[in-house]
């Protein structure tokens, strides 16, 4: 008969845990997504296929049926062009919207990783190398997606700026202006090409190397090691979600194009070099965006 303690059993099965605990996540953060994201939007009405999104920008607001997001005076906006006044109830749901979105994004490229830490921890635990009965693998994924939370505090201020100065549409959430999706699509693909972007990804690709010259142990070392993933990968991926930006904040065809290809620069073999290919396309998708 196993003689083991409920904790101990619990710990045997933590890979199924943590497993099951990252679907979870990332199948509700798609549902809220999806749902529109508390923002009163249609997000399948916001998804269009577009080579130009610039040249799809909606001229009114009766073009999104249904809109109706919470804090807003819909007298006050009455075209595309003319910024919301963002009064804090706004500003909240932005937030979380780019914070949630980019746990959709990024969870499934940061499995492997959150995986393995927990596989090092109960390596360490079974050496007597520490005491910690329980791995702070939730705590390690709280370090990382703190640093999106940053992120997605950045990304909101950028939003309302751009917003503000007409760069992007009210009620699409895409870019209205050509030389700015132009400057954005030939920014990113320059980045792909960066060697920030390959150290920050080579840190990404080799989850391995990343924890054994990083790990710390204990809860605060979790979550110190679960902040620097994610710097790295913040570094690794920002250029690639400013994407979103030209098709389209909300536009699920962008959204998910971004995620699947994450998720190849960093699992796959090919990774880096689909990740290059992909800055020269973004840079040739760029040029000719200058000229249409």
């Amino acid at each position: 008969m196993d003689g083991a303690s409920p904790l101990e059993r619990l710990l045997r099965r933590d890979r199924v845990i943590t497993i099951a605990g990252v679907v979870a996540l990332c199948l509700l953060a798609w549902l809220y997504i999806v749902a529109g994201a508390g923002l009163g939007m249609n997000a399948w009405e916001m998804s269009r296929l577009a080579l130009f999104p610039h040249q799809q920008a909606p001229n009114m607001t009766s073009d999104m049926p249904g809109m109706d997001m919470p804090g807003m005076d819909m007298s006050a906006m009455a075209t595309a062009t003319e910024p919301r006044v963002w009064g804090p109830a706004i500003w909240a749901l932005m937030i979380a919207m780019w914070w949630v979105m980019m746990v959709a994004m990024m969870s499934p490229s940061a499995a492997p990783t959150i995986l393995l830490y927990a596989r090092v921890h109960r390596h360490a635990l079974a050496q007597g190398q520490i005491q910690d009965k329980l791995a702070p693998t939730g705590v390690f994924m709280a370090g990382y997606l703190l640093v999106w939370l940053g992120f997605a505090v950045a990304a909101t201020a950028l939003h309302w700026l751009l917003e503000r100065e007409a760069f992007v549409s009210v009620t699409m959430m895409n870019s209205q202006s050509r030389w700015f999706s132009a400057i954005v699509l030939i920014a990113a693909g320059l980045y792909q090409l960066s060697p920030l972007k390959n150290a920050c990804l080579s840190h990404c690709r080799t989850p391995t190397a990343f924890l054994s010259r990083h790990w710390r142990p204990h809860a605060l070392g979790a979550l110190r090691l679960g902040a620097l993933h994610g710097a790295f990968c913040v570094g690794c991926c920002w250029m690639l979600m400013a994407l979103l930006f030209v098709g389209g904040i909300m536009n699920l065809v962008w959204v998910a194009a971004l995620a699947i290809l994450v998720l190849v620069e960093k699992l796959f073999p090919a990774g880096q070099w689909v990740g290059r290919a992909a800055g020269i396309a973004l840079i040739a998708w760029g040029s000719a965006t200058v000229m249409v």
